[in-house]
């Protein structure tokens, strides 16, 4: 399970931060570079930040439902489609990096609004072993609040995929 930054951070707090973090090296990335795939068969820049643009968008409808259901089932999304179908390797970089950084101080806000109660109610009906970067398997208890700090965690994979240290 994704574990919280610091012991009382929020998981809003922690999407905040990976946000600020990465700036200055997401900026430093080139026009020309964003383009280029990382290799054969594998995504560019662009299409990252795209990816986790979608991500973005599919979480939100999540963090915004999860509170009013009783179960924790959300639709999937068929992530190479997605980003084929958007031409994200034509889209300007400055563009892209806006819309992702804006996109997500957003989300960072929704994460913040969701109640406690509703952020870490458990419940057994979930399909997190179908959806979430760390999966949890069918029947095992999970919470919103999972599932949050788990769109943090693939942010920040998808992140070092751009901006190696």
């Amino acid at each position: 399970m994704p574990e919280p930054a610091g012991p009382t951070e929020t998981a809003g707090a922690e999407l905040r931060r990976a946000v600020e973090e990465a700036l200055p090296a997401l900026r430093a990335v080139s026009e020309a570079k964003s383009a280029v795939p990382r290799a054969a068969g594998k995504w560019s820049p662009r299409e990252i930040l795209g990816h986790l643009i979608d991500s973005a968008s599919n979480n939100h409808q999540r963090f915004v439902r999860g509170p009013f259901q009783d179960d924790l089932v959300f639709p999937g999304y068929s992530q190479e489609d997605w980003v084929r179908n958007q031409d994200y390797r034509q889209a300007p970089w400055a563009e892209l990096l806006e819309l992702w950084r804006l996109y997500n101080l957003h989300l960072a806000r929704v994460m913040d609004a969701v109640p406690e109660q509703a952020r870490r109610r458990e419940t057994r009906r979930h399909n997190f072993h179908a959806i979430a970067f760390h999966e949890i398997p069918e029947g095992e208890p999970a919470t919103l609040e999972y599932l949050m700090r788990d769109y943090v965690a693939h942010l920040r994979h998808h992140l070092a995929q751009i901006t190696p240290r």
